[in-house]
Formats: structure tokens, sequence, C-alpha cells
């Protein structure tokens, strides 16, 4: 069974740190592009940041760029996103996505998140003080 399952959410001051963490079960990631997204009450989705499957390309949104680092591990077939300097509007939930067409993969300019085969059901983030 394909399984994306994020993790590593939850309530942190502003200025904190988090890594969310996207296990996968069923597939290996090495081959995926994956994204990550969010979002928040009353908001759209945003696309927060992706890894290309060769890993020559990644996106970060203009809101978390500085601030937020996406990485893999092969070893464990998890991907990450660290989260540092956080603020209260980054609150929301988290989601990860995987994709294994071209189409749905990770662009300089972002990714299309409908595109993505695969979805985990998210982890909430919290910045508050």
């Amino acid at each position: 069974q394909v399984q994306l399952v994020e993790s590593g959410g939850g309530l942190v001051q502003p200025g904190g740190s988090l890594r969310l963490s996207c296990a996968a079960s069923g597939f290996t990631l090495h081959y995926y592009h994956i994204g990550w997204f969010r979002q928040a009450p009353g908001k759209e989705r945003e696309g927060v940041s992706c890894i290309s499957s060769s890993d020559l390309i990644t996106y970060y949104a203009d809101s978390v760029k500085g601030r937020f680092t996406i990485s893999r591990d092969f070893a464990k077939n998890t991907v990450y996103l660290q989260m540092n300097s956080l603020k209260p509007e980054d609150t929301a939930v988290y989601y990860c996505a995987a994709s294994y067409s071209d189409y749905g993969g990770c662009r300089r300019w972002g990714f299309r998140i409908d595109a993505m085969e695969n979805r985990g059901k998210g982890t909430l983030v919290t910045v508050s003080s």
C-alpha cells in the first residue's frame, strides 16, 4: 500500500524551529518529485517547497525562502522540511506529496499540487506565543 505519513508538527513560539518528516511506505521516494504544501484556515493552499526526483531542482515560496530547507534521507525513505525562524503566519496544516510523473514534478517556479499522485494526511503546525 502506497502511503505518505507526515510528522513533526506541533506548537512552537515565534522564532522557533520545527522539522517535519514525510515517511513513505510502499514505494521508494528516491524516484519521485516531492513537494510540501500548506493550508491555513480560510486560505488557499500554498506550495511551500519541492525537490525534483534528480535532486537538481529545489523550490521555495518567497514566503519561506531563507527559512525553510527541504532534504531527503534515502536510507530512511523520508523527506524533511526544516523550518526555522517560524512566524505566526506559518501556522497551517502541512502536507507532503509525491509525483512520479514529470507533469507533477518540481520546477524552478514550483509544482502543481493537484498533479501529485500521492499525498499524506497532513501535520498541524501552530506558531504562537
